[in-house]
């Protein structure tokens, strides 16, 4: 092993120790609190939690032992159905983030009707789907022999074996990671509503005569204050799927070409970058969100027999505020 790779390895290692931890710590909060699990983001945040978990457990170890070994970690039956493994729980993951851009997309848009529009039932349909859409990506990777070990990248992962399959397997690259556009275009979109719906309101606002000053100052306030609490949690998840992501996306479309030889480090950097979004996500989606927080206060209060904080379904989250200043305008 070369420095590189040694570096790379001892970050896999940090990656898998908080993405085991973080990600736990989000499914606790899920048993533990009736609040989280009744609400619609709590569905897509437990199977993106799980599903990280997963490729915490087999995926991840999988690519450190390929760095160190550098050569095929297990046998062709243990690789192929850890490639297996990946190739659905990634499909899995993007879905989950996908709703998860929906069910913002929802809120912003439609903040006063978004639990009439955004129902539990729905929620647990489209988790069914993303099972249903991953399995199927993963069947034909396996029909076609496409989960193998790939050296580019150490992992086991899809791999290209027979040079006249190069169109199907570049179809299939291609459609597989559409979801990931999908993901950051809906999220673009919900960012500009978050601009727009501010300026619409703030005119409004300003249009009615019947308003105590000071009220409509407030609301003015309120109002700023509540776009760019949205703005800012919708750039951070575009931010986080940009800088993990998108280079491993980039690296792999470009490598469907023939004449294209990607780079050995570049490729298991690229890796460990996606890992990396196993280890965030917990925190971009909930750990820092102050529902979270109050439940595992409670945990821990309970751990130790102290009662410091009572129990509380207060729901801080964009998807279910009713903003003071809206009711008043409505």
């Amino acid at each position: 092993m070369d420095l590189p790779e040694i570096l790379l390895a001892l970050f896999i290692v940090v990656v898998v120790i908080v993405s085991l931890v973080s990600n736990l710590l989000v499914l606790l909060c899920f048993i533990y609190s009736t609040e989280i699990r009744k609400q619609v983001p709590g569905i897509f945040i437990m199977n993106l939690s799980f599903c990280n978990l997963l490729i915490t457990v087999f995926n991840m170890p999988s690519t450190l032992l390929g760095i160190i070994k550098n050569h095929q970690p297990f046998g062709d039956w243990i690789c192929q159905t850890v490639s297996f493994l990946e190739t659905f729980l990634t499909t899995n993951t993007m879905l989950s983030m996908a709703a998860l851009s929906i069910d913002k997309w929802i809120a912003v848009v439609f903040p006063l009707s978004y639990s009439s529009k955004m129902r539990y039932k729905d929620a647990v349909i489209m988790v069914c789907y993303s099972w249903f859409h991953s399995l199927t990506f993963s069947l034909i990777s396996l029909l076609f022999s496409w989960v193998d070990y790939n050296q580019i990248y150490a992992s086991c992962t899809l791999h290209l074996k027979e040079e006249r399959e190069r169109r199907k397997f570049t179809v299939f690259t291609i459609v597989f990671h559409a979801t990931s556009f999908t993901y950051l275009k809906v999220l673009k979109v919900a960012r500009f509503h978050c601009k727009r719906i501010d300026i619409i309101t703030m005119q409004t606002l300003l249009l009615l005569v019947d308003i105590h000053p000071s009220v409509k100052q407030r609301c003015l306030v309120e109002q700023k204050k509540r776009r760019q609490r949205a703005t800012k949690k919708i750039s951070i998840f575009i931010g986080s799927f940009i800088i993990c992501f998108a280079p491993y996306i980039i690296t792999r479309l470009i490598e469907l070409l023939p004449f294209i030889t990607v780079n050995h480090h570049w490729g298991i950097v690229s890796k460990c970058l996606t890992y990396s979004k196993a280890a965030s996500d917990p925190f971009v989606y909930s750990l820092l969100r102050q529902q979270y927080k109050k439940v595992l206060v409670n945990i821990v209060n309970k751990i130790l027999k102290r009662d410091l904080y009572p129990s509380s379904g207060h729901n801080s989250s964009l998807d279910t505020e009713n903003d003071y200043c809206l009711q008043r305008v409505s």
